[in-house]
């Protein structure tokens, strides 16, 4: 089994625009409340990592069911797909009840503690209070994710993300403006809008897996109680997934309460440059889930000769996306910046920040790429002690770098360079590493 480039881009596309759809979220969020002021762009900032923070949790656990799915469907075990992707779906309302609660009763102490500024701290409740009900609807839709990536089917992505950025996109202008007899929210408009969105996304998945998709071929809306040996097993490999993707966002999070202490322009900087960022993390996102989820369906066709030459191909057609993309903003960036503000000022001193990361993705497409296909082996636990090491020392940098020092802004994001180069040692363990032999 060789995945011709074509394959691969054929499986990606979908992937990536999908992600795309969904940056264009955040991107809306941004661009929006850019326009409504620099302590709600600072505070949406906040807001959405300490959201992200939680729903890595999800998330994680979604990366591991979707190995196992990739695993057996590289086995041409079918049937037995099923039962991961319904487990899956019931453990993730419970822990969205869970979280939920939990984010209900001790967010606000806690953001007060960390957040320095009180008109930041009031209006990043404003965000978070409506946000958490997306809990319920983003972890359904992650799962099934889960299941088209895993069995590669992966076209009606696109399709759902059109969806749901549709209605997020429309319902952001209402109800932050307060359209069509709708009162103005604000920043709290930005998260009702997300919820619903979610909620959309969910409710269209449902839809075309039950009208579309050979159900029974996959054992699917197949309900026959809680399985706890099912979900021991998915667990086995989706919990150092979970708490990998908490930690790594807890990390970003830190980054983000850093500099918020150094005042609210450096915030509305950072916030600015990181939805920048992420437009080009899809790429790299996109590629590297997929290249993680081809990796178990190579090991799970016993090819696994061909993991480290899938890699390195990635790479490569990871690099002739992102690199030209790189370059047009680093050359062009006061027109990229003016999409989400129009305040001269604060477009000015965006550039040096935009410069330090754009250039930092030089070492994050491979890092990246070689990082998850550790996931894809089925050793999410080898990953969680590579990100806690990474992580661990992003930290104390960013301590260093933002805390003691005080640096400009610009000189705080070279924290990147930090975290990609220290996970960019993932490519030793696929290289030497005892995992062809693992069994999940």
């Amino acid at each position: 089994m060789q995945y011709t480039n074509k394959q691969i881009l054929q499986i990606t596309y979908p992937v990536l625009i999908s992600l795309l759809m969904e940056h264009l979220i955040g991107l809306t969020d941004t661009a929006y409340l850019g326009r409504v002021g620099e302590v709600e762009l600072g505070a949406s900032a906040l807001a959405g990592v300490y959201y992200l923070v939680i729903y890595m949790l999800g998330f994680g656990f979604s990366i591991g069911a979707q190995v196992l799915i990739a695993r057996r469907n590289g086995e041409q075990e079918y049937l037995k797909i099923g039962p991961v992707f319904t487990q899956g779906i019931l453990f993730m309302l419970l822990l969205a009840a869970i979280l939920f609660t939990l984010s209900n009763v001790y967010s606000p102490v806690l953001l007060h503690k960390l957040i320095g500024s009180e008109d930041i701290y009031q209006a990043t409740m404003k965000y978070i209070d409506w946000r958490v009900y997306g809990f319920f609807f983003s972890f359904m839709a992650v799962m099934f994710r889960a299941f088209y990536v895993g069995t590669t089917n992966t076209k009606i992505l696109t399709a759902n993300s059109v969806v749901m950025v549709l209605t997020n996109v429309i319902l952001n202008y209402i109800l932050i403006f307060g359209k069509f007899g709708f009162p103005a929210l604000g920043i709290a408009g930005a998260a009702i809008a997300s919820s619903v969105s979610e909620a959309v996304s969910v409710l269209f998945f449902i839809l075309y897996t039950w009208l579309k998709v050979d159900y029974k071929k996959y054992g699917l809306f197949r309900y026959t109680g809680v399985d706890f040996r099912m979900l021991h097993q998915i667990l086995g490999v989706s919990i150092w997934v979970m708490i990998q993707h908490g930690i790594a966002f807890f990390g970003w999070f830190i980054f983000f309460i850093a500099v918020e202490h150094l005042g609210e322009r450096p915030l509305a900087v950072t916030n600015i440059v990181r939805s920048i960022s992420s437009f080009l993390f899809m790429f790299v996102n996109a590629f590297a889930s997929t290249n993680s989820s081809l990796v178990s369906n190579l090991i799970g066709a016993g090819e696994t000769e061909q993991v480290m030459k899938l890699c390195r191909r990635m790479i490569r057609i990871c690099y002739c996306f992102v690199l030209p993309i790189a370059l047009i903003f680093a050359l062009f960036p006061e027109l990229v910046l003016r999409i989400y503000t129009d305040n001269q000022a604060l477009i000015t001193d965006s550039v040096a920040s935009l410069w330090v990361m754009l250039s930092s993705y030089l070492l994050a497409v491979p890092a990246f790429v070689f990082f998850l296909s550790v996931s894809g082996t089925g050793n999410t636990r080898v990953a969680l002690i590579i990100d806690i090491v990474s992580i661990s020392v992003y930290v104390l940098y960013t301590f260093y770098i933002a805390v003691w020092q005080k640096a400009d802004i610009a000189v705080c994001w070279t924290t990147e360079y930090v975290y990609n180069l220290l996970i960019l040692s993932s490519f030793y363990y696929l290289w030497k590493g005892n995992w062809r032999n693992k069994k999940i």
